[in-house]
């Protein structure tokens, strides 16, 4: 399952499925593909194409019976307090306001904390249990709780970072320094996309704020750049500069792009550079994107019931209308959805950024278009085969991060334990994996690590972790690195 990405001749499909199968000479890798290399090939594709596939030891067929075709990532960033939204501590209740055991604070390492802070019990009205899998959830995510029984909730997730930026980082590429490919870029990367007009992974962005990491978090790394994100704006042109100048029409700039694609494979017979190949695609495919992109971006054309379920406004930049565009974007074949949305780091500086005031207000924003996404899928048949995944790059405390305005409450930031969940593509669904202890701060049973998440989705997908890789200066590399387990228990 590792590609070649030495600059040898022939064409780049010696470096990828995408273009191997492009440019088979009998012309079967256009007809499985329906026209864009790496696009629908295993959604029927003919005996010879695979035969073809098979026989190329560079060719990209998943290993395994792949139960989930598609991806729609969550990010919270800054990272949502799992002590106010799923993990339920009376314990940490009842010791409100006391001293964190010593213990607990020595040999850590935090962003903020020091010295020994006090415990500090949820900021919420009520913890109550829903559904028939009883999942606990707070009053801060009412819609969310009607679909627990669709959700699988991992209790225990820990990671290695403790700063937003590495950690992002780390939660995405797998690694917290730059420059590895995007867990999207993977995806795309092993199975293209099924829709030859768009982009296979594409991302939107809400909050006010690109997050921390930047856009590293979605870039292709070492791999080709054709499998980075492609980032669109919900109001404006969904791409910069989608839309042509006065005086410049479809057939002119069809001509333009012939005779500069003319140059640029004049330029690959001479070089050789596969990134040549790259930029010949992505002109071609920022042609077809001029027609494409527009249309499923259009979020008016849904009916009033959508717009009420979602709570959109059409024109507006928001998270509901995100998490729309990404239904509609999935509908028509696009593999990876990556939606981040800014605002959930909640150490109590100030209002925006406190427990009791801002992380309510991205519950109240967020709760009912995440909760109607997945009911949307559902009721389309699309969840059975798409993963989506809610979480932010790692947990809260549950002791109180003192600023000096002290009306405001905060947690720092927190690696031992916090809670993210997954639903369709063949997870279980209705249930709660992992335990946290009494007060929440370390997990005490079925820890999950973010390589183990990665491991797991990847699986879903139809990929052994530890077969996927890419060489690179010298080695393979993986997304998962060198570590990783599947988390077999959460598997239906």
């Amino acid at each position: 399952m590792t590609r070649n990405n030495s600059s040898e001749p022939n064409d780049l499909f010696n470096h990828t499925r995408r273009h191997f199968l492009g440019n088979l000479s009998t012309g079967l890798g256009a007809l499985a593909l329906g026209g864009l290399a790496g696009c629908d090939f295993f959604k029927n594709p003919s005996p010879q194409a695979i035969e073809a596939a098979m026989n190329d030891p560079l060719s990209r067929l998943p290993q395994l019976v792949p139960k989930a075709k598609r991806v729609i990532y969550l990010h919270m960033a800054g990272a949502p307090s799992q002590l106010e939204l799923f993990d339920y501590k009376p314990e940490l209740i009842k010791y409100n306001g006391m001293d964190c055991p010593k213990e607990l604070m020595e040999g850590k390492r935090f962003a903020f904390l020091r010295g020994i802070p006090k415990l500090m019990g949820p900021f919420v009205d009520s913890f109550k249990q829903y559904g028939q899998s009883g999942a606990w959830m707070s009053n801060h995510l009412p819609y969310t709780a009607q679909m627990v029984d669709d959700i699988c909730f991992l209790k225990a997730m820990h990671t290695t970072e403790f700063n937003h930026a590495p950690a992002q980082l780390f939660m995405h590429t797998g690694s917290a320094r730059l420059g590895r490919p995007s867990f999207g870029s993977w995806v795309t990367y092993g199975l293209g996309s099924e829709n030859e007009n768009l982009p296979g992974f594409i991302v939107l962005v809400s909050g006010g704020q690109t997050p921390d990491a930047g856009k590293s978090i979605w870039g292709s790394g070492f791999l080709p750049s054709v499998y980075q994100g492609v980032q669109c704006r919900t109001h404006g042109d969904p791409v910069l500069y989608v839309s042509d100048p006065a005086g410049v029409d479809r057939d002119l700039k069809k001509k333009m792009i012939g005779a500069i694609n003319e140059i640029n494979n004049h330029s690959y017979d001479s070089i050789n550079d596969p990134e040549t190949k790259t930029r010949i695609e992505q002109y071609e495919m920022a042609f077809k994107m001029q027609i494409s992109v527009p249309d499923v971006m259009d979020i008016q054309k849904e009916p009033d019931y959508i717009h009420e379920m979602y709570g959109t406004e059409p024109g507006k930049s928001s998270f509901a209308n995100n998490c729309l565009l990404a239904r509609r974007l999935v509908e028509r074949g696009v593999r990876f959805v990556q939606l981040f949305h800014w605002g959930w780091d909640s150490h109590g500086i100030n209002e925006q950024l406190s427990i009791n005031h801002g992380m309510v207000k991205e519950c109240k924003e967020t709760d009912k278009p995440i909760a109607a996404l997945l009911k949307d899928l559902k009721q389309r048949g699309l969840l059975e085969d798409t993963l989506v995944v809610w979480g932010g790059e790692f947990g809260r405390t549950p002791v109180r991060e003192v600023r000096e305005d002290t009306k405001f409450l905060g947690r720092d930031h927190h690696l031992e334990a916090f809670t993210m969940w997954v639903a369709g593509g063949g997870i279980k669904p209705g249930i709660s994996f992992g335990e946290t202890d009494p007060i929440g701060y370390y997990g005490v049973q079925d820890k999950v690590h973010v390589h183990d998440l990665h491991a797991t989705l990847l699986q879903l997908l139809g990929f052994d972790h530890e077969k996927f890789t890419y060489p690179y200066q010298g080695r393979n590399f993986r997304l998962t690195d060198v570590e990783g387990k599947v988390v077999q228990q959460i598997l239906a």
